[in-house]
């Protein structure tokens, strides 16, 4: 409901969906919901991390890992400080440690909140990948400076060289697990021939991934993306061509239904935090200015950090490290809104000790931060890409200049593959009709790629003629299934036929 709520409005569902939990959360006789940070974590991170790094685009991650490690650590640590200061500059009564606790927990853009924004925009295929790779990794640095800021708080101690000891170890540990998890799975599902099974076991990968990388006092969040991007990486070889079909279905449907949990659950908090404002010792408008101040300089410092690198990178001229060209004030001005807070903000805050000083502040800063860069940001990201004119025509050419040569190649291969069975021992050609169908797909996919703005309609037309023909199959197969001349399973098998057919087809549209 709340899905079809956002479409008609034109809105991200992610904020209707965080506007219907508030609605709920502000509703009389809706019981208070009690959140458990760490099972929340548990049951939505795993999942949600292994579909986002199962469908990355490895290329682009790989092309842009240096930027995306800058935003993951850098932004993280910079923003951190920023909201820390700020926050201790408002506030002196409560200690440092506590402000830099608040900047840890809003630093890291969440990976379920920018997915569930960015599916439906088209940005440059470099703002997506940075974005995206970003929101994969940037958690295990905001989680590791939560924990050193609580540990400083409770102890009022703080070392560095423990500090970077954690670090590492929690980086390098999550990724090592990762690794173990993700190479063992793409052993085991290279012996596995039941498609359920598969699924199945890449469900339970991310979940003992997670799991494993937490109980050594590592990033479960990195280790999850490390198996997500080696499953991601070997499922072109490993799995069928069903099993990545139904793979592909009960991702999207459980990322779908997850999401929708996430931010309803979100909404919901509402209650709790309200409940909190009262306890604090003092009252709304004594909280308004630095509760404002965390979420602007949390928007701010992500805005500075990104023009200031930018800058940085084209001053000094690090080639090496630079992909495509340099961040234009149009890509730091999208990128820098596009830093949505989801449920890592929220139960990173939840997650804090009741004994520490500022905790009710520090989950009432969270949530405002959720609040705005949700339904502010996501709200109006669409509206602004389009009026920053970020869309890439010389991209979508590329793209499509490197489909039609690769089908090209691909209907070459298939060619030659038939033709080397086709002769018999006799000289005789074994497979006439489909060695003369699959040239014939072969020289039109070389004529399409030759010049393909001239035979763009004779595509269109030719698979819009072959869906209105399995349409009038489809019509055919319910008529005799209706007449009692086929039987169910005969029903199911010819539609499931169909079905791959029309998919195929609406593909190349």
């Amino acid at each position: 409901m709340l899905e079809l709520v956002a479409r008609r409005l034109h809105l991200p569902p992610a904020a209707a969906l965080m506007i219907g939990g508030i609605v709920l959360a502000l509703t009389p006789g809706v019981p208070a919901i009690k959140i458990d940070p760490e099972m929340v974590m548990l049951i939505f991170l795993p999942p949600l991390l292994m579909s986002g790094a199962y469908f990355t685009v490895w290329y682009d991650f790989k092309k842009h890992f240096a930027e995306i490690a800058s935003l993951a650590l850098g932004a993280v640590i910079f923003t951190t400080l920023t909201v820390g200061s700020v926050f201790h500059l408002l506030l002196p009564g409560l200690p440092w440690a506590v402000g830099f606790a608040l900047g840890a927990i809003v630093s890291p853009p969440d990976a379920v909140a920018a997915g569930a924004v960015l599916e439906r925009l088209h940005l440059p295929s470099r703002i997506s990948a940075l974005l995206e790779g970003e929101s994969l990794v940037n958690d295990a640095s905001g989680l590791v400076l939560l924990r050193v800021a609580v540990a400083a708080t409770l102890t009022g101690t703080f070392s560095i060289s423990e500090a970077l000891g954690s670090f590492s170890w929690v980086a390098i540990g999550g990724v090592l697990v990762g690794l173990i998890v993700g190479w063992s799975g793409v052993w085991v599902i290279r012996r596995l021939r039941d498609s359920e099974l598969i699924i199945t076991a890449t469900l339970l990968l991310a979940a003992s991934s997670y799991i494993g990388a937490e109980r050594l006092d590592s990033s479960g969040v990195l280790s999850t993306v490390t198996t997500g991007l080696i499953l991601g990486f070997h499922q072109h070889e490993t799995f069928s061509a069903s099993t990545r079909v139904r793979a592909q279905a009960f991702w999207k449907a459980m990322v779908f239904l997850l999401e929708s949990l996430v931010f309803i659950l979100v909404g919901l908090s509402l209650r709790g935090v309200l409940d909190r404002i009262s306890g604090v010792g003092q009252g709304i408008g004594d909280l308004i200015i630095p509760v404002s101040a965390v979420v602007f300089t949390v928007i701010l410092a992500r805005f500075v950090w990104l023009l200031g690198t930018g800058a940085l990178k084209r001053v000094l001229l690090f080639r090496r490290f630079r992909s495509g060209e340099p961040s234009s004030i149009k890509t730091t001005t999208i990128m820098s809104w596009a830093g949505m807070r989801g449920v890592v903000t929220l139960t990173g805050a939840l997650s804090l000790p009741e004994q520490m000083p500022g905790r009710d502040i520090v989950l009432i800063a969270a949530f405002a931060v959720i609040i705005v860069t949700v339904l502010v940001q996501g709200t109006t990201l669409g509206p602004l890409a389009t009026l920053l004119k970020l869309a890439s025509p010389d991209e979508e050419q590329q793209l499509r200049d490197n489909e039609a040569s690769a089908w090209r190649r691909v209907a070459e291969a298939q060619y030659r593959a038939i033709q080397k069975r086709s002769q018999k021992e006799d000289g005789s050609e074994m497979h006439p009709r489909l060695l003369d169908q699959y040239r014939h797909r072969a020289q039109v996919a070389a004529q399409y790629e030759a010049d393909r703005d001239m035979h763009e309609g004779i595509k269109v037309d030719h698979f819009r003629t072959v869906l209105e023909a399995l349409q009038a199959g489809r019509a055919e197969i319910l008529r005799m299934h209706r007449a009692g001349e086929i039987h169910d399973r005969v029903l199911q098998d010819l539609e499931h036929e169909l079905d791959l057919q029309e998919i195929a087809a609406e593909n190349r549209l």
